[in-house]
């Protein structure tokens, strides 16, 4: 899949473009079905799929004070979107002049002339133009003066209600890692690179890989049960995946402080200092608590890793 930043809208030529049109912030379920839309549309006319995604995220250049904090980096939702068979994947930067375009402009000058559309894929709630004016109606009626077909989709439900970015970023702040999972159809995951820590967990015999995330988004603390993967392979690293037992919160116990993020890897040895892994979770083992020293902390690591490991071995 090739990644085309929109810096400039002219005429891109790519033939028979079935575009899927949104922030796709955590590519969930409910983003998959306008993307395997608009791929299989592509397919039967052998021409081009293509996501149109925003950068930033539209919330950042509107109301930067509310924003929320993003499911995934663009690399990231690029990897997910291009598993999903599209060809190329469309970032137009989010501006402020961009924000101000009439319907009719935005649909002119972006969706026709710049990626020559013949088909539109959105939700049946998107909002585009000055003052999001425009709905799915007024992208139909732009779509037959214009020459492309508009499908609105109606939201995937589940656990009594529409998927959303938003219902994601709420379970995950609460550690409900099972409703995401529901929710994104594939474990949460998050990259981080492995940084110096202060040492704790190798001294009480429990070394931790210490990660500086590169996700906005990080779930509530307490305990998780991960499988983790050495991004890139090569010296030190592997593309397989290792059982782990990962820890994020404030370390009550040692005083608190800022959330880090910890993960102990099973059975496993090895200098991970400046790599990137990745975290994918599994099951919320227990919430993040102070103990009254450091014995009953380590014993009750070690219990974690007793249950991490009967977590991920199981089928």
């Amino acid at each position: 899949m090739e990644v085309v930043r929109l810096d400039s809208l002219e005429t891109r030529g790519w033939p028979e473009a079935a575009l899927a049109v949104g922030n796709f912030d955590g590519v969930h379920r409910g983003h998959q079905a306008l993307v395997a839309l608009a791929v299989r549309d592509a397919r039967a006319a052998g021409g081009t799929s293509v996501v149109l995604t925003f950068d930033p995220h539209p919330s950042r250049i509107l109301s930067p004070d509310r924003a929320p904090a993003s499911l995934m980096t663009l690399e990231q939702k690029a990897e997910i979107l291009s598993g999903l068979g599209v060809d190329r994947l469309a970032v137009l930067p989010f501006t402020v002049e961009l924000s101000r375009r009439e319907p009719e402009e935005f649909a002119r000058q972006v969706l026709q002339r710049a990626l020559g559309a013949r088909v539109v894929v959105v939700g049946s709630s998107f909002r585009f133009g000055r003052g999001r004016a425009g709905d799915l109606e007024t992208l139909k009626r732009l779509g037959d003066e214009l020459g492309f077909r508009v499908h609105g989709l109606r939201p995937v439900i589940a656990r009594g209600g529409p998927i959303s970015s938003t219902r994601i970023r709420e379970a995950l702040s609460r550690g409900d890692v099972n409703a995401a999972r529901d929710f994104l159809g594939r474990r949460f995951f998050v990259d981080g690179l492995v940084v110096k820590g202060e040492g704790r967990g190798r001294l009480i015999g429990v070394p931790t890989a210490n990660l500086q995330v590169l996700n906005e988004m990080v779930l509530g603390g307490g305990v998780y049960a991960c499988w983790c993967r050495v991004l890139g392979g090569g010296s030190g690293g592997t593309e397989e995946s290792r059982p782990a037992a990962v820890n994020i919160g404030r370390r009550p116990t040692f005083g608190g402080g800022l959330t880090t993020v910890e993960a102990h890897l099973l059975d496993f040895e090895g200098d991970l200092y400046g790599r990137t892994l990745r975290l994918e979770f599994q099951e919320r083992l227990r919430e993040e608590r102070a103990f009254p020293g450091a014995e009953a902390l380590v014993a009750q690591i070690r219990s974690d890793l007793v249950v991490a490991r009967r977590v991920l071995s199981a089928p």
